[in-house]
């Protein structure tokens, strides 16, 4: 009963995730992201452990498939997981185990991989790698967003989605972008609406924490002299 997608964008080298779901909270459990390194999903009965274990293997220089190759080997409940990983050079692969529900759709396209579980139809990953093809010299954030809103066109899951989040990561260890929705009637909707607010200030943020006497925003008065 969820849906996401990873990609990465060659021009800047960012990574990001995109995915939504009819339960609260998924924005801690499934998109796993690291600047330089690439990026997991783990979905269904959903492991969060598998995501921090994916990125360090592929720190270590793991190509997506050796990535979900030892993931799997390595969770002895693999039947009930599904996965996906793009890796540095925006390679992708994933694993669907045996108890993932139907309807299952996953897609790999040019420097992303969408996939999802119970849904209403498997559309809906082919529909999100082709609104993320087709935003290529756009945001890596606004591509995400379109996918995720194509596939929930394209049918979405079988029961209404409440949560949603955007992770992206770009050249700090900390996120570029990190939005969540929860408990929200119409969360892709809203985690729009929150893009669109955060972009204007996306770097900005990131200036105050690298390069602060540069930032926009408050500044500082001078010393008062007697």
């Amino acid at each position: 009963m969820t849906f996401s997608l990873i990609g990465r964008c060659a021009r800047t080298g960012q990574f990001g995730a995109v995915v939504t779901t009819s339960s609260v909270g998924v924005g801690a459990r499934v998109p796993f992201a690291r600047a330089g390194v690439g990026a997991v999903l783990t979905q269904h009965r959903t492991d969060p452990r598998l995501g921090p274990l994916g990125l360090e293997l592929l720190g270590r220089g793991f190509t997506a498939q050796q990535t979900v190759d030892a993931i799997v080997a390595a969770t002895p409940h693999r039947a009930w997981r599904q996965v996906a990983v793009i890796d540095a050079a925006g390679g992708t692969a994933h694993y669907d185990g045996a108890h993932v529900r139907p309807a299952i759709s996953v897609a790999h396209g040019k420097d992303c991989v969408g996939a999802g579980n119970i849904l209403r139809n498997a559309a809906v990953a082919p529909a999100m790698v082709a609104a993320f093809e087709a935003g290529i010299g756009q945001a890596l954030a606004e591509r995400l967003v379109q996918a995720i809103q194509a596939g929930e066109d394209a049918g979405g899951e079988t029961a209404a989605v409440v949560s949603a989040s955007l992770l992206v990561v770009d050249r700090q260890p900390f996120p570029f972008v990190d939005l969540r929705v929860d408990a929200h009637d119409r969360p892709l909707g809203e985690l729009a609406r929150l893009w669109a607010l955060y972009a204007p200030t996306a770097e900005d943020y990131v200036r105050r924490a690298v390069d602060p006497d540069f930032a926009a925003g408050y500044v500082a008065p001078p010393p008062k002299t007697n």
